[in-house]
């Protein structure tokens, strides 16, 4: 695709707009011209009070041209007004182009419910907050009101907690094998497998170093979410060992919310379920992908409907209190046929949560980097499914409860948890919202500082491979954390 700009405007965001309608296209500005390529055509100027943009949008024969003007207002940069005026333009253009309307309008950022809370925190009432995304950013009235919702959900839940009170993620990033969308640095090869114990010494005395720092800091841990990768990948010894390590030095039966991302079907056991149950764990996720074995085998998910089924069951016998499970919309193969009755089967298991992720297309996946289909040109039909998901658990009484996007997501569509009332993943919602203070274990784990209710945020990257987490001196990288959090809290 040929992008053209005039003025004074950032190429980048307007790529970010034209891969909303043409999701492969790349930019390069020596590309030859032809029939089959998009021409995209962006000029800004501005007066004292406004900016104004034209764009146009050409393939072959066929041209549609379109304006907006934006005025500047006081609390917005004028570049930014620029970029808003360059961007409605564009988006109008190419949305009568290729006849189809994104439903994010020119939203491209992975949190659109950020947007709705710092108006819900100027003081605006829903009704406001959505008339001003849908202006602001053209989105479709029900996107706007979903965002809306879910800020106003998740408002809720954050002023339960304080800036003293902190949760801990625990990063095992091991998997049996690895599926071909994900793009985690996950482990899968018998060979890497077998770092696993030197992997739990290493991240035990991590646990151990970790809680003098939230000891001396006087916080409270609320939440623990051990994620991966998938962490059933351990065995029942050292999950064991693992959880056993958390209860010397952190008191779980206080936590308001103790997570194992279980995950993977054919790793579950109930031998490891009791074992995070008498760990004092209280929420699992099981997560069957698709309910259709062919698109299992199609994404190399080694494990079969039927044994999510017996996985789920063992999760629901085994008594802890709440059960997640995964969805993703738009796995190569699937369609709105196959996935209404995925979604229908779930939704008739009653599971506390469900998230349902569109796919997005990461650079380090199996389906990217070996040319792999990775989703439906039709966005309509991806479209039709996250809506049918939104439908059909607001009539089973589930209620949206987080929501984030991906880069590079089909259709720029959304991931929503919806949870039963009461049962929401706290742990999502102050991870999401980065109000909230998270120390972070293991490798490739982020520890997130927090403070003046989330305006300042310091993050501190634990090395990204187990090899190099490993070859790292676990008192030296304690002491830079150490010292980056004293500076940062005063």
């Amino acid at each position: 695709m040929k992008l053209i700009t005039e003025g004074d405007i950032n190429s980048y965001y307007l790529q970010t707009v034209c891969m909303l309608f043409f999701p492969r296209a790349k930019f390069s500005n020596t590309e030859t011209i032809n029939a089959d390529t998009p021409v995209a055509i962006v000029k800004v100027s501005s007066s004292e009070k406004t900016a104004y943009a034209e764009a146009s949008l050409t393939m072959g024969e066929r041209t549609v041209l379109k304006y907006y003007s934006e005025d500047f207002t006081e609390n917005v940069p004028k570049q930014n007004t620029k970029s808003i005026a360059a961007s409605k333009a564009l988006f109008s253009a190419a949305s009568e182009f290729c006849k189809y309307n994104p439903p994010w309008g020119i939203l491209t950022g992975v949190r659109p419910t950020k947007l709705a809370f710092d108006r819900i925190n100027a003081g605006m009432t829903k009704e406001q907050t959505v008339k001003s995304l849908r202006s602001d950013y053209l989105l479709y009235p029900k996107k706007a009101i979903l965002a809306t919702d879910i800020a106003r959900y998740e408002s809720k839940v954050i002023k339960n907690y304080t800036e003293k009170d902190c949760s801990l993620y625990i990063s095992i990033p091991f998997c049996p094998t690895r599926c071909a969308y994900c793009s985690f640095v996950s482990y899968t090869t018998k060979k890497l497998l077998s770092l696993i114990p030197d992997y739990l010494t290493a991240m035990k005395e991590e646990i151990k170093l970790l809680s003098s720092l939230i000891k001396e800091r006087g916080y409270n841990v609320v939440t623990v979410y051990i994620g991966g990768g998938t962490p059933t990948t351990l065995d029942e010894a050292q999950l064991s060992d693992l959880l056993s390590c958390i209860d010397m030095y952190f008191d779980t039966e206080l936590l308001r919310e103790y997570t194992v991302e279980a995950g993977r079907a054919d790793t579950i056991t109930k031998e490891k379920l009791k074992i995070c149950k008498d760990h004092n764990v209280t929420r699992v996720s099981v997560n069957p992908q698709s309910l259709c074995d062919q698109v299992l085998q199609n994404v190399g998910r080694m494990h079969t409907t039927k044994q999510f089924y017996k996985a789920y069951d063992m999760a629901v016998q085994s008594g802890i209190p709440h059960i997640n499970t995964d969805l993703i919309i738009g796995l190569p193969g699937d369609n709105f046929s196959i996935y209404s009755q995925t979604i229908e089967k779930i939704v008739e298991l009653s599971p506390d949560n469900i998230t349902a992720h569109t796919l997005a297309a990461k650079k380090s996946s199996v389906l990217t980097t070996e040319g792999g289909e990775l989703f439906t040109e039709d966005y309509r039909d991806l479209a039709k499914c996250v809506d049918y998901t939104q439908i059909i658990t607001k009539n089973a009484d589930y209620i949206p409860y987080y929501m984030y996007r991906q880069k590079n997501s089909a259709g720029n569509l959304e991931n929503v948890g919806f949870c039963k009332k009461g049962t929401e993943c706290i742990y999502n919602i102050l991870m999401m919202e980065e109000v909230h203070t998270i120390f972070a274990v293991g490798a490739g784990a982020v520890t997130k500082l927090t403070r003046d209710g989330g305006e300042k945020i310091q993050r501190v990257f634990n090395p990204k491979y187990p090899y190099e987490y490993l070859a790292k001196n676990r008192e030296e990288e304690f002491k830079k954390l150490r010292d980056t959090a004293l500076s940062f809290y005063g």
